[in-house]
């Protein structure tokens, strides 16, 4: 069957590797309370590029996971979660010394999370370059990463050098920051290391907040997102939440508008979109330069986040091909 020109493109079969860290999210069981008025909280899987990568498994998509987790329980049981959801992990590494990382999270009465982490050191940070699988990152198509593991050496010097790894291989890079602003010294020491690799990476998405912070305007304009450009950049995305994502490259811009659900909770769903978007381009880039067939499939990532925000948690609420499909079609 002949598909048009700017029908959906079929999930990549691809290797799509998530690089950075995995972590506990302690979650209330009540909305809208802080920590201390939480009368109980419930487990949470969590930490975005491992959500990245259970998305696009989730789709049909090929992913694995590199980074490291505590020798513990929690660490086995985020191991096992990994595997349940067909995502490779002979990217993780256990640390017999750290715990593995939590983070409580406060869900504010409309849905938006505040975080206190547990983390010195937790696992995460103790990855070094010598741990890496750098068999498992030259294979892979899509090299996905956040800034999170730019925080602290040991993990620096691994992010850099499987970056490094990766582009030498001809993967594409992307590139979510992932704003954490309590995990970071100061808010210049996030910006200064969030914008010190920007300049590498093929396709890079931050959220209307993180445009903000790292541009220092209140603006959230084609201006003040252009000005973020780089030469190598393939694709630039600005996600706005209930107002859709705008996308910028070399040779068109624009705006995809966004799907109304009853928002639950927004954990995960920046990362649903990403997962979304890069399993539609691992196989086939030239998507990056037809308007057409990107608005596509950037209605689809659209579909996924919205419906990841009707779910409290992230991984459960990810969505498959087929919900993301119907809710485009009843929109």
């Amino acid at each position: 069957m002949a598909s048009s020109t700017n029908a959906l493109p079929p999930t990549g079969n691809g290797l799509i590797v998530s690089f950075g860290e995995m972590l506990i999210d302690f979650v209330p069981t009540v909305s809208g309370v802080s920590l201390a008025e939480a009368p109980g909280f419930l487990k949470a899987p969590g930490g975005a590029p491992a959500n990245v990568a259970i998305a696009v498994a989730r789709l049909g998509g090929k992913a694995a996971f590199v980074g490291k987790l505590g020798d513990d329980e929690f660490g086995h049981m985020l191991a096992g979660i990994l595997k349940e959801n067909d995502v490779r992990s002979d990217g993780i590494n256990f640390d017999q010394g750290a715990r593995t990382a939590l983070a409580f999270v406060t869900l504010r009465a409309d849905g938006e999370r505040e975080f206190m982490f547990y983390r010195n050191p937790s696992a995460d940070m103790l990855l070094t370059p010598e741990d890496l699988n750098l068999e498992l990152i030259r294979s892979a198509k899509v090299f996905h990463y956040g800034s999170i593991s730019l925080i602290v050496e040991p993990c620096r010097s691994a992010h850099l050098k499987a970056m490094e790894v990766a582009r030498e291989a001809g993967c594409l890079l992307s590139y979510d920051p992932n704003l954490r602003l309590p995990l970071w010294p100061s808010a210049e020491e996030a910006r200064q290391q969030i914008l010190s690799i920007w300049d590498k990476a093929d396709v890079i998405k931050v959220s209307d907040v993180e445009l903000e912070f790292l541009t220092g305007s209140d603006k959230i304009d084609d201006a003040s997102a252009l000005s973020l450009w780089h030469p190598n950049l393939k694709l630039l995305l600005v996600t706005l939440g209930e107002h859709g994502s705008r996308y910028y490259t070399k040779n068109f811009h624009g705006s995809v508008e966004a799907f109304h659900v009853s928002t639950v909770d927004t954990t995960g769903a920046g990362d649903s979109f990403v997962g979304a978007l890069l399993s539609k381009i691992v196989d086939d880039q030239s998507v990056l330069e037809d308007e057409a067939r990107l608005r596509e499939v950037l209605k689809f990532a659209n579909a996924c986040g919205a419906i990841t925000t009707t779910k409290k948690g992230a991984i459960p609420a990810l969505p498959t091909e087929a919900d993301a499909l119907n809710l485009i079609k009843e929109a």
